[in-house]
């Protein structure tokens, strides 16, 4: 299985053999990776019939719940790592799902498009919403209810008493960067490694 370029280092950042809930799973396809190649257990969480159907098809066990909402079942620290790939930014209470992560994990991996990529803020400047691979869809057509940059998003981090462990900016091809240096422009998207403070 070949896995979208940031699942494949989020699932390099997993350590083997951990219990894993990955909130906004989508198909499934992280949860399946980190059973089969990398011995751990996990759940995911996802709202879109269809794709819980489709991680259901690929041997994921899935649970059907709203992460705005409906959070408060699991139990605190009852896994070892909470991932939120490229949802944050989907979500309508983004703090709160922040702050049930913290309490059901142990560690919290998040990440996310950068909405301060300068190719959107040349788009912007021209007129235009940005959409890039990152952002894929059209505004009329976005997921997307919050539009952050990374300062923006680990200026929350801290607020929310999260530690940033590790940062690793992409390139909009997916690739790490040499340099996480000016990422707020250069990078595309960002995968963080948090904890508790």
């Amino acid at each position: 299985m070949t896995l979208r370029p940031d699942l494949g280092l989020v699932a390099g950042l997993i350590p083997s053999g951990s219990r894993v809930l990955d909130l906004g799973c989508g198909s499934g396809e992280l949860l399946a990776e980190l059973i089969a190649e990398h011995g751990c257990r996990g759940t995911g969480v996802e709202i879109d019939p269809p794709l819980v159907l489709a991680a259901i098809s690929a041997g994921v066990p899935v649970i059907e719940l709203d992460l705005d909402s409906e959070l408060a079942d699991f139990a605190d620290h009852s896994y070892d790592v909470v991932v939120l790939s490229r949802t944050v930014q989907t979500l309508h209470r983004p703090v709160e799902v922040l702050k049930h992560m913290e309490r059901i994990g142990r560690r919290l991996i998040v990440s996310v498009p950068n909405f301060g990529y300068w190719r959107h803020r040349l788009r912007l400047l021209r007129g235009r919403m940005p959409m890039s691979r990152e952002i894929p869809h059209a505004w009329y057509d976005t997921p997307n209810l919050r539009h952050t940059t990374l300062v923006e998003l680990e200026e929350l981090f801290a607020r929310l008493g999260l530690v940033i462990e590790q940062r690793i900016v992409l390139h909009p091809t997916g690739r790490p960067l040499p340099s996480d240096r000016l990422a707020n422009i250069t990078g595309g998207s960002a995968v963080y490694v948090l904890r508790a403070g």
